[in-house]
């Protein structure tokens, strides 16, 4: 079952919380389709098509902690961490923390309340070891963007260290990764630490535009540079030339750094943002989307 957002130029599925029910990304504001109903564009792809494959994301999923997960590294084999929009999660071994693996999981409660074009989710605290915060989520529909503004309190004795993105499975139209798209950011596009040779001879930049040489057979990854202007009114820009239309990403805090993800179906910015806070305190955080033809 879904949640459904509209206001006329936007149509957004969430799905209910727990109907996702993995380890790995938040369970609330799980955002798998977007139309722009001119014209009925969508913009939300699956992050695997292949069954079983990958962590099951979808659309415009978010997740907390992928390379800082909060008390992990403390915790002995057997003891319990928090992993923020999700519950506590059980570490089985020594072995580092990896987010792509599945943990035994006890999950926090959620209280949902929604109307026609906004939805709050409320994360209630649990104590771990410590650690414990009170997440909020607020989804809301404005003309042509979707926003999503974040609260998270830190109800524990001990600092947060972490970081935020949101995994951007994106395929416009559901029309495969290549000459069709492009990338744009607010300065000078330049790839940094591609995962191999094969991603570095995929993609090609120009000024501020980043392209695919050729539709690509498997999954690429890379750094980018060229977000880093403070003053920029946007993070990126994807849009599809055939389709006449993007998405722009914005936001009202500095991103930690920007990396890019995807394979044949599917082209991934992510945007991280750094959060780190101490007992008492709290941190407020927003992201927004903006849906456009050309």
């Amino acid at each position: 079952m879904s949640n459904i957002l509209s206001n006329g130029i936007l149509t957004v599925e969430i799905a209910e919380p727990g109907a996702y029910n993995g380890t790995r990304f938040d369970w609330t504001g799980f955002i798998t389709q977007i139309t722009l109903e001119e014209g009925k564009h969508t913009f939300c792809v699956p992050e695997s098509l292949v069954p079983g494959h990958g962590s099951n994301g979808v659309g415009l999923c978010n997740e907390f902690g992928i390379s800082r997960a909060i008390g992990y590294d403390e915790a002995a084999a057997g003891e319990w961490f928090p992993k923020p929009g999700v519950g506590l999660l059980q570490k089985p071994d020594e072995e580092a923390y990896d987010f792509s693996r599945t943990y035994p999981l006890t999950p926090f409660k959620i209280s949902v309340e929604s109307s026609g074009q906004e939805i709050t989710y409320t994360v209630l605290p649990e104590e771990c070891r410590g650690y414990s915060m009170l997440l909020t989520k607020r989804i809301s529909l404005e003309g042509d963007r979707l926003n999503i503004d974040y609260r998270l309190e830190n109800k524990g004795t001990k600092p947060l260290h972490t970081e935020e993105y949101i995994h951007n499975f994106i395929g416009i139209n559901g029309r495969l990764t290549g000459e069709g798209y492009e990338l744009r950011l607010p300065g000078t596009a330049v790839v940094e630490a591609p995962e191999s040779s094969f991603t570095a001879e995929l993609l090609h930049t120009s000024g501020d535009r980043l392209g695919w040489n050729t539709e690509p057979g498997r999954p690429f990854y890379c750094r980018l540079a060229g977000w880093e202007n403070p003053d920029a009114e946007f993070f990126w820009e994807l849009i599809h030339h055939p389709s006449g239309v993007g998405i722009r990403e914005s936001g009202n805090f500095r991103p930690e750094r920007m990396a890019l993800w995807g394979e044949r179906h599917v082209i991934s910015p992510e945007v991280f943002a750094d959060l780190s806070i101490l007992p008492r305190h709290s941190k407020d955080w927003r992201r927004s989307y903006q849906f456009f033809s050309f």
